[in-house]
């Protein structure tokens, strides 16, 4: 076992003496040593249950025949986060996530890990470790939060929050139905509603086969979880002994199948970042054309939420990510997953108990998947955007362009109402490195949804957005503004052109116009000049990589 390094031989009494200063029994030096990376906090929503979770997954592992050992991952709510300073940590905490659990599975020598986890940036931080390191690993994401109601309306943060702003400036609601909204939308533990980023990267680590059979769906104060926790726990120790790691579940066509699940629900366009960041960390090649490629021929199935009717607990109740991959069978490769169940398996025996949550393939909701891939002169190396969130006549859109240098300039322009339809706002010095953080333009488009402008103006940005964006908005414009994009070139007035189904984002300039505004270009200095952003403005690379760090 790798612990053999900390635990046997002479030379270790020292190490073992520490051990047993933690309440070690010498008994379990022959046991298999599990590391449970825990991101719990009293800061998050869909992390304040893991404190039951740990339990049970202390008590599968000992079931097992493996000695647990609890330790902390950081975790940042991107909702509390949103529109100021704080959401220029969000994306680079998932770096600091892979580099914690790196660090401790490492000086600790654990045979295995169990990656307790939930929100945005930290399954796919837990991902990349597991990768990178290549120990026995299985994930346990802590479930979505169920909706809230309000009499017989259900209610979700972005609908009822963040889009709620919106209607509030325009007049559509008043002032205490809005803090009605806000006291009931969410009503506990739980990652947020919809499929969001949170529960898009749990669905998707359940779909790549590293978590048990129906834990990406089932909400977090739902018993099920805990049993999962406990299967979960006895599992990696049968992984451990086993010798299963994650490069054998993580491999090329086990992202392909996580990318048409993807589509076939119409995720967050963050999983473009997370799932290139976890195949680079797995040697996996996964070029950014692979999702357009693969949207081509997968229907968008899910009527969920931002851009449906349902939430992820209508999800669990139709059948959960096993009835996803029963509609998808014919076109996902079938691969070997922590279940010790094959994807075909696991999809030959799942339930489907509702028709209208996940369509049957030959009733999609649209022909193609939910993201598109566009490239053109004001996006040479890509950008991304979430078609199926998009309305029909915004598909291919016209507008004059209206400049913003951050999230909070154009905000400040939405609701003093400036914007007007026909408009593409366009918000740069958000990127990876130009932010930093790359940032998620939550703010400014649902707000815009809430004022009903997203079907009259477009929004593109080289920052990101949140997975419960919906409406022409176009992110991760590579490359960037502060690395010399053709972002950083437009001014007022320029005519934006959007071809969603022709995947072309341009501006309407000749290249010896471009040529000769880039020659007077100068890029504006960073927005953050000291401490771990400074830093990391300097190694980050470009959002079409994966906003991975220079090696």
């Amino acid at each position: 076992m790798r612990s053999d390094r900390v635990k046997k031989g002479v030379e270790r009494a020292p190490n073992r003496c520490l051990m047993f200063a933690t309440g070690v029994d010498p008994s379990d030096l022959d046991k298999p040593f599990i590391g449970i990376a825990s991101s719990f906090t009293d800061l998050v929503p869909g992390h304040v249950g893991m404190r039951e979770l740990e339990r049970y997954i202390e008590r599968g592992i000992a079931a097992g025949g493996g000695v647990p050992f609890i330790f902390g991952v950081p975790a940042i709510c991107d909702g509390i986060a949103m529109g100021h300073l704080g959401m220029h940590y969000s994306l680079p905490s998932r770096e600091l996530i892979a580099d914690e659990i790196e660090s401790i599975a490492e000086a600790h020598a654990l045979d295995g890990l169990v990656l307790l986890t939930n929100c945005d940036k930290i399954t796919p931080g837990m991902l990349m470790a597991a990768a990178r390191l290549n120990i026995p690993a299985i994930v346990v994401t802590a479930g979505p939060m169920l909706g809230g109601q309000l009499g017989q309306e259900k209610l979700s943060l972005v609908k009822n929050t963040f889009e709620a702003v919106g209607e509030y400036n325009a007049g559509k609601i008043t002032f205490e139905e809005l803090l009605e909204m806000e006291i009931r939308a969410c009503p506990g533990a739980g990652s947020c509603q919809g499929l969001y980023t949170a529960n898009t990267m749990a669905i998707l680590t359940e779909a790549m086969g590293m978590s048990l059979v129906g834990c990406g769906a089932t909400p977090a104060v739902f018993a099920d979880k805990k049993r999962i926790a406990y299967e979960s726990g006895i599992r990696i120790v049968e992984l451990v002994k086993k010798n299963i790691r994650p490069r054998d579940i993580m491999t090329k066509e086990a992202f392909e199948n996580a990318i048409r699940v993807d589509l076939a629900l119409g995720g967050s366009t963050n999983t473009v970042l997370h799932l290139k960041a976890i195949a680079h960390e797995a040697g996996v090649d996964l070029p950014l054309d692979t999702f357009d490629k693969l949207g081509r021929d997968t229907p968008h199935l899910a009527d969920l939420q931002p851009a449906g009717r349902y939430l992820i607990e209508d999800l669990y109740a139709a059948g959960g990510v096993p009835m996803v991959l029963k509609r998808l069978k014919p076109k996902l490769h079938d691969l070997p997953t922590v279940s010790f169940k094959t994807i075909h398996q696991i999809a030959d025996e799942a339930k489907i108990f509702r028709d209208d949550v996940v369509r049957p393939m030959d009733d999609p909701i649209h022909p193609e998947g939910g993201l598109a891939i566009l490239y053109g002169n004001l996006a040479p190396e890509g950008a991304v955007v979430k078609q199926s969130a998009v309305a029909p006549n915004m598909l291919k859109f016209e507008g004059k362009a209206r400049v913003f240098n951050s999230e909070e300039e154009a905000m400040k322009a939405i609701l003093g109402k400036k914007i007007q339809p026909g408009d593409v706002v366009v918000i740069r010095y958000e990127g990876p490195a130009g932010g930093p953080g790359m940032r998620e333009m939550l703010n400014p488009t649902a707000t815009i949804t809430g004022m009903g402008l997203s079907d009259k103006v477009a929004l593109i940005t080289d920052g990101r957005f949140s997975g419960g964006t919906r409406g022409p908005c176009i992110g991760h414009i590579s490359p960037e503004a502060a690395a010399g994009g053709p972002i950083g070139l437009l001014k007022d007035g320029d005519i934006i052109v959007i071809d969603i189904p022709a995947r072309k984002l341009e501006v309407k300039l000749s290249d010896e116009e471009l040529e000769r505004r880039r020659k007077e270009f100068k890029p504006l200095p960073p927005k953050i000049k000291k401490g771990w952003l400074a830093r990391y403005a300097k190694m980050v690379t470009s959002a079409s990589t994966g906003a991975i760090l220079k090696e």
